[in-house]
């Protein structure tokens, strides 16, 4: 006999459907899987043949085929045990495979029949549904994911029995659809604890008001990890769409099974900097999102700049500039979403106090070095860059001087209200994102502006990306001020966070 199981594989943070055929003859016993198959795929036959003995259920001394369609796309993961099982139980006519129609089952089984949860439980029902799948049969452990997709029935089970007296009608399957549309609230650390570094919160409000990437350079101990840990308390709260975007990510790479509800908190990445070029980038045999994807919507955080490998920031190149990451393998290319504000931190040499050189007593060689490990290409993709002095004792000491986050997340409301409206029939939301080809248009500059700009250019001999930034960085400035023009003194507080690493790279 022959029967069909419609169920699904990972591509990147999407799904592509899969058909389980399975075909039960006479002829010589023997389990045979095709299909185009990854080793934890072939190795399904031997865990569905034990869980099904040990449920009661031999198989019996026939010719088994299974064949997972379409051939052309590799199948992996631990998803296919399930639907292997139910088609073959339909094959055998132990279940009615009428019962099965525009279902999707997905799960992975123990040799006693258990079902164990899987990742990527959402995007899978997310593109599900739009294919006119009415319902699916899922893992207990994944149901409160699954239960996230509205419009589609869920039933949830942990044994194979459970799923073969339902097919057969005599057991009705947990059905969980209520689950709300919120997760627990995180607590993000509040700005109102840092006292002192006023041009460092400066810079984060405006990074954060136009989207733009920072650095921040100091000595140790001046508050640069503090002030960045405390970024995601002024950013603005993710729209549902958002939210379901960030969500897939985190479904894919199994970071959501004890969600109560979509994500509600933006991302706040920090990974050490032993990190590898794949585990930021993402990667694999078949590539799962890497740290930058992780950060989509929020912020990838990284201390200690130089410390990294400078092979692992170069990565950072291109989805600074493109928002999105793609990673090319055998099986195929998988671009993930990496649209993240990145803060970093960094000291101005080994020991940490140049140029103070009383303190410091680093060689300009040495110096030189340490900084060369970032290249300038990533400099210019940074947008500010700003100076954390050494507190002092009575700023150390002080309580109840440093300005709330939520005041500052008003002020950054506003800006990001300005520029939603100026670019709302753009495909951008963020001053940051204007194409070069637009800037002259959303960000015109007066004839004093423009000898200013000119003569800056020479002096410091910007490179072009460096001056685009400059000018978008200005018109960020402007926008907190709610000033239609761009003005000299917004150009020179732009100029001067951007020619602060001129201090350090120019020994």
């Amino acid at each position: 006999m022959y029967s069909i199981v419609t169920t699904a594989i990972l591509h990147g943070i999407d799904s592509l459907p899969v058909s389980v055929e399975a075909d039960v003859s006479d002829g010589l016993p023997v389990f045979e899987m095709v299909g185009f198959l990854a080793s934890e795929v072939r190795e399904a036959k031997e865990r569905v043949r034990t869980a099904l003995r040990n449920c009661g259920h031999q198989l019996p001394a026939k010719r088994i085929t299974i064949n997972l369609s379409p051939a052309n796309i590799k199948k992996s993961g631990n998803g296919f045990d399930l639907p292997i099982t139910v088609a073959i139980l339909a094959a055998l006519g132990i279940v009615p495979e009428e019962v099965l129609k525009d279902t999707l089952v997905i799960g992975e089984i123990g040799l006693n029949g258990s079902i164990l949860a899987v990742d990527g439980i959402l995007p899978i029902l997310l593109q599900a549904k739009e294919r006119g799948i009415r319902q699916c049969i899922v893992p207990k452990d994944n149901r409160k994911e699954a239960a996230l997709v509205e419009g589609l029935s869920v039933f949830s089970a942990d044994h194979i029995k459970e799923v073969m007296e339902y097919c057969l009608g005599a057991y009705n399957l947990e059905e969980d659809n209520t689950v709300q549309l919120t997760a627990d609230h995180v607590d993000v650390p509040d700005f109102a604890d840092v006292n002192g570094q006023k041009m460092m919160r400066r810079a984060c409000e405006i990074a954060v008001s136009g989207m733009h990437n920072l650095l921040m350079v100091g000595p140790p101990g001046a508050g640069k990890t503090m002030i960045a840990k405390r970024i995601p308390g002024i950013l603005p709260p993710m729209e549902l769409s958002e939210r379901l975007e960030v969500s897939k990510i985190y479904s894919v790479c199994g970071m959501m099974h004890a969600s109560q509800g979509l994500m509600e908190n933006r991302p706040f990445r920090a990974p050490h900097h032993t990190i590898s070029p794949q585990g930021l980038s993402g990667g694999g045999a078949f590539p799962k999102p890497g740290e930058v994807s992780l950060a989509h919507r929020g912020v990838l955080f990284l201390d200690e700049l130089p410390e990294f490998q400078k092979s692992t920031l170069e990565i950072l190149r291109q989805p600074m500039e493109d928002k999105t990451i793609t990673i090319s393998r055998v099986n195929g290319s998988f671009t993930f979403p990496a649209d993240f504000l990145l803060v970093c931190a960094m000291n101005p040499c080994k020991c940490g106090f140049f140029p103070d050189r009383t303190r410091c007593r680093c060689a300009n060689t040495s110096i030189r070095q340490y900084l060369s490990r970032i290249s300038q290409p990533l400099l210019d993709r940074i947008d500010l860059c700003a100076e954390a002095e050494p507190v002092s004792y009575r700023e150390l000491t002080g309580k109840g001087e440093g300005e709330s986050s939520a005041s500052i997340r008003e002020r950054v409301l506003s800006a990001h209200r300005i520029q939603r409206k100026r670019f709302e029939n753009e495909a951008w939301y963020f001053n940051s994102q204007i194409p070069v080809a637009r800037l002259t248009e959303y960000c015109e500059l007066g004839r004093k502006e423009t000898a200013y700009m000119e003569h800056v250019y020479e002096k410091l001999q910007l490179s072009a990306r460096a001056y685009h930034k400059i000018i978008k960085l200005s018109r960020t400035i402007a926008d907190l001020e709610g000033s239609e023009r761009i003005t000299t003194r917004h150009l020179t507080e732009a100029v001067c966070y951007r020619s602060l690493d001129k201090k350090y790279w120019e020994v």
